[in-house]
C-alpha cells in the first residue's frame, strides 16, 4: 500500500534531517539543491515510480531514474536508503574514506539505486533516452525518469538529447527540471539568462507541463499524474519543477549561498529545530 500524503510529508521531514546531518557531519555537499528536491524525490520513490523488490541494473519491468545534477546526492542517498535500496545507517558513511556514498554517485561500489556516475553535468538526459529506447526494444513498457537542474541545461549536450528524444519519438521519457533559479555562483538569470525554459522544450517538440508548488507533496502527486498520462503519445515529457533552494530552514532560502556550504554545529541546530524528529532517526 501506498503512503498516505501526511506519511510522504513525515518521510520528507526525516530525509531533510538525514541531508543536514550528513552534510554536517564531513563539512562538505550540497544541502540547497538536496533541500530543495526533497519532496520531488519522496513522492517518486515512495509513490510514482513502479519499483521492484531488490535491485539489478537492467532494470527491466520497473520504472528507471537517473539523476542527472549528482552533486545533490545527500537527497538521493537519503530517499534510496529509506525507500529500502540498502541500510539507512550506511548515510554516516557519507564522503568518508572508503564509502560507497562518495560526494557525486558512482557505480564502481555498486551501491543499490545508482545506475550510472553523475554530477559531471548535463549527462544524464543522454543515458536516460539510451535506457527509454531499450526499453522500448525489449517490449517493456515502463518508464524513465530524470532529475536535472536548470543551471544544468547551460551544458550544451542537454540540446543535442533534447533535440533527439522529440525527433525520435521518445515518448516513454519524463524529464524534470527543477527549476529554482539559482546556482554556485548566483541566479541563473544572471550567470547565463537562458529565457523561457519551456519555450526552448516546446520548440524542440516536448510536452512541457508546470508543477507551480514544487515542494508541496500534492501538487507534486498530481503533476507528476498529469505527465505519466501524457506518454506514450509520440513525444517525450517535460515538467518544469518549480522549487525553492534549501526548502525547509529558513535561512537557507531565497539564495544561492547554501548550494554547495555545510551548517556548523549552532546552525545544523536551528536547522534540525524546525524539522521535527519524525520518529524515523537513527543514531548514525
Amino acid at each position: 500500500m501506498k503512503p498516505n500524503t501526511q506519511q510522504l510529508q513525515d518521510l520528507t521531514t526525516q530525509v531533510r534531517r538525514d541531508i543536514l546531518r550528513m552534510v554536517h557531519a564531513v563539512n562538505s555537499g550540497h544541502p540547497g539543491g538536496s533541500l530543495g528536491c526533497t519532496e520531488f524525490l519522496v513522492a517518486l520513490y515512495q509513490n510514482l515510480m513502479n519499483r521492484k523488490e531488490g535491485f539489478d541494473m537492467n532494470g527491466h519491468g520497473e520504472d528507471l531514474f537517473f539523476l542527472s545534477n549528482g552533486h545533490i546526492s545527500p537527497v538521493f542517498y537519503s530517499v534510496l536508503a529509506r525507500s529500502g535500496y540498502f541500510p539507512v545507517a550506511e548515510l554516516a558513511t557519507f564522503r568518508k574514506i572508503n564509502t560507497r556514498l562518495q560526494g557525486h554517485p558512482t557505480t564502481h561500489d555498486h551501491l543499490p539505486g545508482v545506475r550510472i556516475a553523475s554530477g559531471s553535468l548535463g549527462q544524464g538526459l543522454s543515458v536516460a533516452i539510451g535506457a527509454a529506447q531499450a526499453k522500448k526494444l525489449n517490449n517493456d513498457s515502463n518508464l524513465v525518469y530524470t532529475l536535472h537542474g536548470d543551471g544544468e541545461l547551460q551544458e550544451g549536450q542537454n540540446w543535442e538529447a533534447i533535440m533527439y528524444a522529440s525527433a525520435k519519438k521518445v515518448d516513454n521519457l519524463i524529464a524534470t527540471v527543477d527549476l529554482n533559479g539559482k546556482q554556485i555562483d548566483g541566479t541563473t538569470d544572471e550567470v547565463l539568462n537562458m529565457g523561457s525554459i519551456r519555450a526552448k522544450f516546446e520548440a524542440f517538440d516536448w510536452d512541457v507541463i508546470d508543477i507551480k508548488e514544487g515542494n508541496n507533496i500534492e501538487a507534486i502527486l498530481a503533476g507528476m499524474n498529469d505527465a505519466k498520462s501524457r506518454t506514450g503519445k509520440g513525444k517525450p515529457v517535460c515538467v518544469l519543477l518549480h522549487t525553492e533552494m534549501g526548502n525547509g530552514v529558513d535561512y537557507m532560502m531565497y539564495s544561492h549561498a547554501w548550494h554547495g556550504k555545510a551548517p556548523n554545529d549552532a546552525q545544523l541546530e536551528n536547522a534540525l529545530a524546525q524539522n521535527y524528529n519524525t520518529g524515523g532517526e537513527l543514531d548514525y
